[in-house]
């Protein structure tokens, strides 16, 4: 299955995270062993204990919603944070990875479905972000792009909308803020069930967990 998908991205030049969360190291193993080497955790107690069991080779992106008290435990090796949706998280990522001498990478999550319990920025609360000054200040944090999720819905035509209005905030946020910055060019969105609409609408980074790993028990 992960060449499938891998053979289905190239033309997108997109990049996949394997979805790890609950599965085992096992199963991380093996995708391993076929050239996978990006995986995403959504728990950071997890994150970390599997972090410290597995191949040193693989980059460990962070999708889940994170509280500014836990960014510690995974600063030391993180390389990206899809969950970002405050100045109080960038403030404490920069204050984390300055310890390390690192800089990690992150994305801002804008809520882009209709479900209320899905986190992340609005229009507004973005650009008031955005126009902090604060941010001039950050030496070891990078702003990449941006992530989202779709409803959870049978509705495609509703999803890509959604996907059209993140290809949108991107697109604005990238002229007004990150004109001349080349490493702003992640757009995070896509899971197994809707990864091809989000391919089609723009995305450059998709998030599979249950098509490489099976069903969640």
């Amino acid at each position: 299955m992960l060449q499938a998908i891998l053979s289905e991205l190239e033309p997108h030049q997109a990049q996949l995270v394997a979805v790890s969360k609950k599965k085992s190291n096992a199963a991380i193993l093996e995708l391993h062993a076929q050239g996978q080497r990006v995986f995403g955790e959504n728990y950071v107690q997890e994150l970390v204990e599997k972090q410290a069991a597995l191949p040193p080779d693989i980059e460990w992106h962070f999708i889940g919603h994170l509280q500014t008290n836990k960014v510690k435990f995974i600063a030391p090796f993180v390389t990206m944070i899809h969950s970002v949706d405050s100045v109080k998280m960038l403030q404490e990522i920069d204050k984390q990875a300055s310890k390390y001498k690192k800089v990690i990478n992150t994305l801002l999550q804008f809520h882009i479905a209709t479900e209320e319990t899905k986190y992340g920025l609005d229009q507004d609360t973005a650009l008031e972000l955005l126009s902090n000054p604060v941010l001039n200040q950050f030496r070891n944090l990078r702003i990449c792009g941006v992530m989202g999720m779709a409803t959870f819905t049978n509705d495609m035509q509703q999803v890509r909308q959604e996907f059209k209005n993140l290809k949108q905030i991107f697109d604005f946020v990238k002229n007004q803020h990150f004109k001349n910055d080349d490493f702003f060019n992640t757009i995070s969105m896509g899971m197994s069930d809707d990864y091809r609409i989000a391919l089609e609408e723009g995305s450059t980074m998709i998030r599979i967990g249950s098509l490489l790993f099976g069903k969640r028990v």
